[in-house]
Parts: structure tokens; C-alpha cells; sequence
């Protein structure tokens, strides 16, 4: 077959890749087009835990939070880095007891309140051991 010639591609590429360089290829064209949508997955540390070294979890064995979605059972996400102020749902030692509570100050001392009818307010005296643990920044529960 003598006359014959064989005609190949033009273009031959830049680079010539072994079969191992293949994996650091910069790869050009068209990926599929669910690649726009893909996302990672999502880390549960990543999206509720805003400084770990000052984080805890916490579980939840009373029914005193119930009005403001806490319930006895759940877990509770505390960080011990923010501040507490009034309004906030935190963590407390009280007379040695732990208690999660909100906290409401005014002027003539600190409160805790519970979210709860069945439990009354706790005011906080000169003579109480009390001490703030941590704010509730999340709970968790199971529906």
C-alpha cells in the first residue's frame, strides 16, 4: 500500500502527561453539569461551634426551659467565651447546682428566670455562690 499516508491530529497538545502525571494534570473542557450544584458536605463543628476551645456540650435534664424550646433531654451547645447578658439563656452555678436559666439583671441584682410556670424566679443575693458557666448558643433535640 504504497501511496497511503496517515494523517493524524494538528494539534498535539502542550504538554506530554506520563500515565503518572496524570492526577496534576490541569485537566481543560467540560465538567458535568451538576458540578455547578455540588456541594460538600455539611460539618456540624464547623457551622455550630464558633470557638472550640471555650465550647461544651451540655444535656438538658430538666423541663424549666421549656417555653424557650429547650427540653429535658436535649443537647445543649454552651460557650464559655461569650458574654452573658441579659436576655441570654446560660449556664449557671448556683449554691452548687447547675442550673440553664435566662438571665435577666436589673437593679437590684441578677435573676434567673425560668421559661417554665412550674418553677419560680431565683434571685441572686450577696450571699449566693452563684457563677456563670457559659451562654446556650444552640440545642439540639430529637423530633
Amino acid at each position: 500500500m504504497q501511496g497511503e499516508q496517515w494523517y493524524g491530529a494538528a494539534y498535539k497538545g502542550s504538554k506530554q502527561f506520563s500515565q503518572w502525571e496524570i492526577p496534576t494534570a490541569n485537566a481543560t473542557g467540560f465538567g458535568a453539569a451538576a458540578d455547578d450544584y455540588m456541594e460538600r458536605g455539611i460539618d456540624l463543628n464547623e457551622q455550630l461551634i464558633h470557638n472550640k476551645p471555650a465550647t461544651f456540650f451540655f444535656r438538658m435534664n430538666s423541663d424549666a426551659m421549656i417555653g424557650a424550646g429547650i427540653y429535658s433531654g436535649d443537647t445543649l451547645i454552651v460557650d464559655r467565651s461569650l458574654k452573658a447578658t441579659t436576655g441570654k439563656v446560660i449556664v449557671a452555678i448556683v449554691n452548687g447546682e447547675l442550673l440553664v436559666r435566662r438571665l435577666h439583671t436589673h437593679i437590684k441584682g441578677i435573676a434567673l428566670i425560668a421559661e417554665n410556670k412550674r418553677y419560680g424566679d431565683i434571685l441572686i443575693d450577696e450571699f449566693s455562690n452563684y457563677a456563670v458557666w457559659g451562654v446556650v448558643v444552640y440545642s439540639i433535640h430529637q423530633l
